[in-house]
């Protein structure tokens, strides 16, 4: 009886144990929700603020002379992104340690005021001194060094989401592009100063704050560079 519960029980902790050791073996990901200030300002009210008859500049749909840059909740900015990342650390670590232990001493001890006694117990003990040395030492070396340099540069349309209260923009924008069955998907997200849009309706990433910035493949490509679920979970567990 108890053999059959124990061969019962034995799965059900393996599933557990590969479960816990799995827990962090999954791909990092970005949360594209904005940011908790976003959601609790408020939007600002869009006015319609037409000109004044007669006047050149307008909002109308054709007007002389307008602004083209991106104003409104559902317009669309031009985002450059242009990021590099770099960086580099070593680290180094020198242990060691050294011990010396002695001990010795005669197996008689010598007392009273007799000096004959005393003699033949001196003499005793240079017989039979029992001594004892002993020394260790352990040393520790150790030397690591890391260093990464990328780049990635392209091009991507956002839309407003909303405007705030201060006037920033929360932008958002993802972009998908399928060739020979390899998927590619850009995603930005983030918040932009009106006046930092230049005349051509583009900002600059560097200029967004709180910008999240995702790149990514999917298909045959990606899955070849992937480590498996079985090498992970050996990853995870081994203890060397």
């Amino acid at each position: 009886m108890k053999k059959t519960i124990l061969m019962v029980l034995m799965p059900i902790y393996a599933i557990l144990f590969f479960s816990g050791c799995t827990a962090n073996l999954t791909d990092p990901e970005i949360d594209f929700e904005p940011p908790a200030y976003v959601e609790q300002m408020p939007s600002r009210e869009d006015k319609k603020d037409f000109a004044s008859v007669g006047s050149i500049f307008g909002q109308g749909e054709n007007p002389l002379f307008t602004d083209h840059k991106a104003m409104h909740v559902n317009d669309v900015v031009t985002v450059i992104i242009s990021e590099n990342a770099q960086s580099s650390s070593t680290g180094s670590k020198q242990l060691s340690e050294d011990d010396t232990m002695g001990l010795g001493g005669g197996l008689f001890s010598a007392g009273g005021t007799n000096s004959a006694v005393n003699s033949a117990v001196n003499k005793l003990n240079g017989l039979s001194n029992v001594g004892f040395t002993g020394s260790s030492s352990s040393a520790y070396a150790g030397q690591g060094s890391a260093s990464r340099d990328a780049s990635f540069t392209t091009t991507i349309s956002a839309r407003i989401v909303k405007v705030l209260e201060n006037g920033n923009y929360f932008i958002s924008g993802k972009r998908e592009i399928l060739v020979d069955d390899q998927k590619q998907i850009i995603q930005i997200g983030g918040v932009i100063r009106p006046y930092d849009i230049d005349q051509y309706n583009r900002i600059e990433s560097s200029q967004i704050s709180d910008a999240k910035i995702l790149y990514k493949t999917e298909g045959d490509v990606d899955r070849a560079t992937k480590q498996g679920w079985g090498t992970k979970i050996i990853q995870a567990v081994w203890p060397f």
